[in-house]
């Protein structure tokens, strides 16, 4: 690439630009739908980049709000002046009317519900329900575990009757 480049700036074509491309890891979906119009089902795959909770962090931080050393241009001086939000990365996408401080308060919003979304997705809602499991320590461990009593215990449940 940094070849390329050379010869262009050599021959005279210091305008011409290589377009880059990044390639990276692809999650498809591929889900069978029924189309509003009533024809046969069709197969439909959705693919999209695979984003790392880093990387999805840091732009939720910066949804809003430019970094530091961008947002100390002149344009973007002038617009929170003006009360328009700049935000992204680069600090060139036009967000909405707010002063910094607003956007500083959008930007902790943004954190806040991508952190729960995160928290959310790691632990079930519904926890797992398990038989209970004899801690070795009523007798002592040579012994194996707790003994249990010789006459099952009967559950005390009665029926419930239907409200029908």
């Amino acid at each position: 690439m940094q070849l390329l480049r050379s010869l262009a700036i050599a021959a005279g074509l210091a305008a011409w630009t290589i377009p880059t491309a990044s390639a990276g890891p692809v999650v498809c979906r591929t889900s069978i739908e029924a189309p509003l119009d009533g024809s046969p089902l069709v197969e439909v795959s959705r693919c999209a980049p695979v984003t790392t909770t880093s990387e999805l962090m840091e732009q939720r931080f910066f949804s809003y709000t430019a970094p530091y050393a961008r947002g100390v241009s002149v344009i973007n001086q002038i617009t929170d002046v003006l009360g328009i939000a700049m935000g992204g990365r680069e600090g060139n996408r036009v967000m909405g009317l707010g002063f910094p401080d607003q956007t500083i308060v959008w930007d902790g919003s943004a954190v806040e519900n991508t952190y729960q979304v995160l928290l959310d997705q790691q632990s079930n809602p519904l926890p797992w329900r398990t038989a209970d499991v004899s801690n070795g320590f009523c007798q002592g461990l040579p012994q194996g575990g707790c003994g249990l009593s010789s006459t099952p215990i009967e559950p005390a449940v009665t029926p419930v009757r239907g409200l029908w």
